[in-house]
């Protein structure tokens, strides 16, 4: 009898289990309806641009980065800057006359000052470095003021955004470009060397995240404090998945004969944010009353529609090491960067034994580096040099009037992870489809432009 009621509360388990796995497909459809393309083709063409004009939005910490390096690369020039900060908007043009070029134009008359910059005839190029919720807002009424946009990760942090992003640009053929700095960096770049000349096999894995310890910089109000802490308070999900995912999706094809298929997020209960409120500010501080929706650890899983899968792991509240967790398996090999760059090749390394990713940087050092990295040292860009080379490559696509090195479907498709692995979660971790962003596009094979350095 006992036997009998297990098989039976076995067998209802499993039909809701079966029938909530098809209502999560219906109402998933909402996620992945069809919309129609507006281009023929991709990449659209754009006109070459000598100097590249440029308006900024944003020069905090990380913008005032890439304002210092745009000011060294040639053929551009900043000729507008604007924040709601007034001394930042000074400080900017500061550093533009220290520069030798002349005082751009500062708009800080409020949120919405930017928008009087975007309507100028004179700029080629929006960039901005703002909070997340302002990114689509700014390069979408950019695009549709006849300029090139530029924003910092995340591109957007809904799919409603993520299809604003790609309709606008479509409908204005302008590019929106999404500015991920981790895709440059050097050990990134020698393992996508490494992948597209098949020194690995053909891929079957990767893990990759963003693990940084961010709970002094969620609490510091005169930086990302003032709004970035309340994301984890309204949100779960992984907040941030761009850095560790970008470098993976390249060496997996995505948008280029592959694509994300769908994932499975998990997420664990909530602690580090109250617990280091308790000890900086005490158990009875405002702060320490402040409730977190956001998980400690979210771990997603990707299937690629080529079969691979892809772990994705985030983690900004609680004490560790930096990492983005950097892992690709194939069937020749494997290869890591954390904590140290390791890597495994059958037939060339020892048996069952690690080796030093250095040992083979002179056969595969990416050409980018090769060329230009005694540039990004000088610069003195944040992030050992990728952050020059980013904002050089971007610079570059523009003057030559060629497909930039990502697009706004590879902006729309890393930063679409945020929205998909909170709806995950709070199924109560169901498998999510990825919206067809491109409209059947990422089947058409094409090469990546950052192996195409000339």
């Amino acid at each position: 009898m006992g036997n009998q009621i297990d098989r039976r509360n076995f067998l209802s388990k499993s039909v809701k289990a079966g029938l909530g796995l098809s209502l999560g497909s219906i109402a998933l459809k909402t996620f992945a309806e069809e919309r129609l393309p507006k281009l023929d083709i991709y990449p659209f063409k754009t006109k070459p641009i000598d100097t590249v004009r440029i308006g900024f939005v944003g020069v905090g910490g990380m913008g005032t980065s890439h304002y210092n390096n745009l000011l060294q690369i040639p053929g551009c020039e900043i000729v507008a800057v604007s924040d709601i900060i007034d001394s930042r908007v000074k400080r900017a043009q500061q550093m533009s006359e220290k520069a030798g070029f002349k005082k751009p134009d500062g708009y800080s008359s409020g949120p919405y000052d930017y928008k009087k910059m975007c309507e100028r005839d004179d700029i080629d190029l929006i960039y901005t470095a703002t909070p997340w919720k302002w990114h689509v807002p700014i390069v979408t009424y950019a695009m549709k003021s006849g300029k090139h946009a530029a924003t910092e990760v995340p591109a957007a942090m809904s799919i409603d955004e993520c299809w604003e992003l790609v309709e606008t640009s479509e409908s204005t053929g302008k590019h929106c470009i999404m500015m991920e700095n981790c895709n440059y960096d050097k050990a990134e770049m020698m393992i996508l060397n490494m992948v597209k000349q098949g020194v690995f096999g053909e891929l079957l894995h990767g893990e990759c995240g963003y693990l940084h310890d961010l709970r002094a910089v969620k609490y510091d109000m005169e930086g990302e404090g003032v709004w970035r802490r309340q994301w984890s308070m309204e949100h779960t999900g992984d907040l941030y998945p761009t850095h560790g995912l970008g470098p993976v999706a390249q060496c997996m094809d995505i948008n280029r004969g592959n694509y994300f298929d769908y994932l499975v997020s998990f997420g664990t209960k909530t602690r580090g944010l109250h617990l280091y409120a308790e000890e900086i500010f005490g158990t009875d501080s405002f702060e320490a009353k402040e409730k977190f929706k956001l998980s400690d650890v979210v771990t997603t899983v990707i299937k690629t529609m080529n079969g691979e899968t892809i772990v994705v792991t985030h983690d900004t509240s609680n004490p560790r090491p930096y990492s983005r967790d950097i892992l690709i398996q194939g069937t020749n090999g494997i290869v890591r960067k954390y904590p140290v760059a390791k890597v495994h090749i059958q037939g060339r390394s020892p048996h069952h034994r690690w080796e030093e990713l250095s040992s083979y940087e002179e056969q595969y050092l990416h050409p980018l580096w090769k060329k230009m990295e005694k540039e990004g040292e000088s610069s003195g860009a944040a992030h050992g040099g990728m952050d020059y080379f980013e904002d050089y490559r971007l610079i570059n696509a523009l003057r030559k009037g060629i497909e930039p090195d990502m697009d706004v479907y590879d902006a729309v498709m890393l930063s679409a992870v945020r929205p998909l692995s909170e709806k995950s979660i709070e199924s109560g971790s169901w498998p999510v489809k990825f919206p067809d962003f491109t409209r059947g596009m990422w089947r058409n094979k094409r090469e990546l432009m950052v192996m195409k350095i000339k």
